[in-house]
């Protein structure tokens, strides 16, 4: 098995916590939880994951997806030290340790100025967040492996008071789309472009292909 992605959202953001209850299968999320992203290949394992995960603690699980190449696993709590030791089940299971991840790469970040009121409404058609409005900026935000897409998400939120329109974290690879004002925009990019930078981890070779 391998480790795609291996993250905690020490603290999970209002808008971040309120989007996942969008699109989470499982039970939500609440503002201020820790949680823990998991992203594993293949992706039926993540079931066995799941199981492991949820008979060694008490956490509670808000996404299980099987992709057809890779399994994502979420799960939260308001303690600390049970998305920690939820970890540590996860680690265990899969025997490795944390820094078996796949390092997060960027593979497309653009920033848009001035959207177009027919652009705004298009990116507002398929979002599960916030809405775009006409003649905000937008961040679009590429990065591999797909799993980083919420903690991106996260952090931007943390340090700049933008919108978070659209996450989107399985699959080949993930995108973030977020909205604002342009000073807003720019300090969310830097901040993502920061914290994905600090994550340890293997060299992610495989996203070169994507280049």
């Amino acid at each position: 098995m391998e480790l795609r992605t291996f993250t905690y959202l020490d603290v999970l953001q209002p808008q971040v916590a309120s989007f996942l209850g969008t699109v989470c299968q499982g039970f939500l999320p609440r503002e201020g939880q820790a949680s823990l992203y998991l992203e594993i290949g293949p992706g039926i394992a993540v079931n066995g994951l799941t199981d492991r995960i949820l008979k060694a603690t008490g956490v509670t699980p808000g996404m299980q997806i099987v992709d057809r190449a890779y399994g994502v696993l979420e799960v939260h709590d308001d303690d600390h030290g049970a998305i920690r030791a939820a970890g540590d089940a996860a680690l265990d299971f899969l025997g490795c340790d944390e820094t078996d991840r796949l390092q997060p790469k960027i593979l497309t970040q653009q920033i848009i100025n001035g959207v177009d009121p027919h652009h705004a409404m298009l990116i507002n058609r398929m979002r599960h967040g916030q809405l775009l409005l006409s003649n905000d900026t937008m961040l679009v935000l590429e990065v591999h492996p797909a799993g980083y897409a919420y903690f991106a998400a996260n952090e931007a939120e943390k340090r700049s008071p933008i919108q978070v329109l659209e996450v989107m974290g399985f699959g080949a690879f993930g995108r973030v789309f977020l909205g604002g004002g342009e000073e807003e925009i720019r300090e969310a990019a830097a901040a993502v472009e920061l914290s994905l930078a600090s994550v340890s981890g293997r060299p992610n070779k495989s996203a070169e292909k994507f280049l």
